[in-house]
């Protein structure tokens, strides 16, 4: 088991390719071919969390937040973020930061929130945009269905519940290779005429190189006609916060004392109580207030998310129940959703919860 490894499988739950684009995910130290002795999961990696990590026997951390989030300029361990590099590096102990990637992945942080709450019929919040492809390419007729069942294998034509995707149009191809050609299909210089297949499939954008190079690999013309665009659809499985329903409405107080204890929290700050039945709830971890529009726009009775400001609190305007319950509290849980889904995909290796509580808010 090499680094790599543990990546592949981390990126497999929630491929980096959907971060945020002022997000810092990714290895942020080590060598991503070193071999790994053990890997242990915090929500973020501090010196207390690396000294777990050295008397855990574990050279890899895989942290929810990026311990190195703006350009380092020296490394003098002057401030936190530079000592926790410098110890790292010191120890060859590797960091891996997931953060925004795994905000925006269907089985996420805001899943697990959702999984906390009983919530049922969740759906994503702020779906992505620009993350669907389309490929157009041209293919022999006779070769037409190979190319297809490699490029479905390769991940094209998935569409929500459903794959194997695609459309298909028949028509005529023409072509004429120069003197330095080697048609595989006609004569150098001679204009051939070709029964040809026009196919057409979408794939998740992070799927592009995979795509196309099993495009080339399989496509029997010398010089491979396609083209990839990106589509404007917007993609229901990637993007920020969650939507959901309780099975049983409930009253605004009973909802936010259960809210409490479902995520563990000692404080929840809240805007004006609505005196109305709480059904469905939005939900956000991290900082979420730029999503209170949205949660107004899906219906939400409730949105609960962190680090509210206080005229955040206004935009309320009597129509939701804002509900703030820390940033620690919000996204506490992701660091179990991790440990459980590497420990079913590398079973009998030693994938270790952090026991640090990273929280740097006190309440009195």
């Amino acid at each position: 088991m090499i680094v790599q490894d543990v990546i592949n499988h981390l990126e497999a739950l929630s491929p980096l390719a959907y971060a945020e684009g002022f997000d810092n995910v990714g290895l942020l130290v080590g060598n991503k071919k070193a071999n790994v002795t053990g890997v242990l999961v915090t929500l973020d990696t501090l010196e207390t969390v690396l000294d777990e990590a050295i008397e855990e026997n574990c050279n890899m951390i895989v942290s929810f937040h990026p311990i190195v989030f703006k350009g380092l300029k020296k490394l003098t361990g002057k401030t936190y973020v530079e000592r926790v590099v410098m110890k790292a590096i010191k120890h060859d102990i590797a960091i891996f930061a997931i953060h925004t990637a795994l905000d925006n992945s269907l089985h996420g942080v805001n899943d697990m929130i959702c999984e906390k709450l009983n919530l049922v019929n969740r759906k994503i919040l702020i779906p992505q945009a620009e993350t669907i492809k389309k490929l157009t390419t041209y293919a022999p007729k006779n070769e037409a269905q190979e190319l297809r069942d490699v490029l479905f294998s390769a991940g094209a034509g998935n569409i929500g519940n459903y794959d194997n995707c695609s459309f298909n149009t028949e028509g005529i191809g023409t072509y004429k290779g120069n003197e330095n050609s080697n048609p595989t299909i006609g004569e150098r210089g001679v204009t051939h005429t070709e029964e040809e297949t026009k196919i057409t499939v979408t794939f998740a954008k992070h799927l592009e190189s995979k795509i196309l190079k099993t495009l080339f690999e399989t496509h029997s013309y010398e010089e491979v006609a396609y083209e990839v665009i990106t589509i404007e659809n917007k993609n229901q499985h990637i993007g920020m916060g969650m939507i959901g329903k309780l099975e049983t409405p409930m009253d605004e107080i009973d909802f936010l004392k259960q809210l409490k204890i479902n995520m563990n929290t000692e404080c929840i700050r809240h805007s004006q109580l609505l005196n109305k039945k709480v059904k469905k709830v939005a939900v956000l971890g991290g900082s979420g207030s730029f999503a209170i529009g949205a949660a107004k726009a899906a219906g939400a009775d409730v949105f609960i998310t962190a680090d509210m400001k206080y005229h955040d609190f206004f935009t309320a305007e009597n129509s939701i129940l804002l509900a703030d319950i820390g940033h620690y509290e919000s996204e506490q849980y992701t660091k179990n959703l991790l440990v459980a889904y590497l420990t079913k995909k590398i079973p009998n290796f030693a994938i270790i919860l952090s026991k640090t509580n990273t929280n740097p808010v006190k309440y009195l």
